[in-house]
């Protein structure tokens, strides 16, 4: 991609939710060698409190959707606090998406599309795509989606 990604933000117009502080013993992201971590993130709102709800109960598809979207500027939020320098971000590696929802929603894949499209557009469709897990599960405090990534560093 040749423009920074620094830039791309600032295209899309893009608004963050506040990073959300570790809610237990562990590190909101840890660097080794080429390669950033960031742990679990929820999809936080502009005002600093979690979305909630269950796809396939109180939220559809498209909401689900939404909510993936939200973590992932949840998690770009969490980058630009805990890391800095976006523009030494190189790519998403590997992507595990987990989705609260019924036994019944088999469309993981389709919600997890709402955080993938997003990096899509701000990393650019080569850098922006990476490997990816999406799995339905049960979620702490209620929210809908959690996401968990991997990036290489520059």
């Amino acid at each position: 991609m040749s423009k920074l990604v620094s830039e791309r933000l600032k295209e899309l117009d893009l608004q963050f939710p506040p990073a959300p502080k570790p809610a237990g013993v562990y590190r909101p992201i840890l660097v080794i060698d080429k390669f950033l971590y960031v742990s679990g993130q929820a999809p936080v709102n502009l005002d600093g409190s979690l979305m909630q709800g269950r796809v396939g109960d109180d939220l559809n598809q498209e909401e689900g959707y939404q909510a993936a979207r939200q973590v992932g500027l949840t998690m770009l939020s969490t980058i630009l606090t805990h890391y800095g320098d976006i523009d030494k971000v190189k790519r998403i590696v590997k992507v595990f998406g987990m989705v609260n929802c019924t036994p019944d929603f088999q469309r993981q894949p389709l919600v997890m599309n709402g955080f993938s499209e997003l990096m899509a557009d701000v990393f650019g469709k080569e850098y922006g795509i990476g490997a990816r897990s999406a799995v339905g599960m049960m979620l702490p405090d209620g929210i809908p989606v959690e996401v968990e990534a991997m990036f290489e560093l520059y």
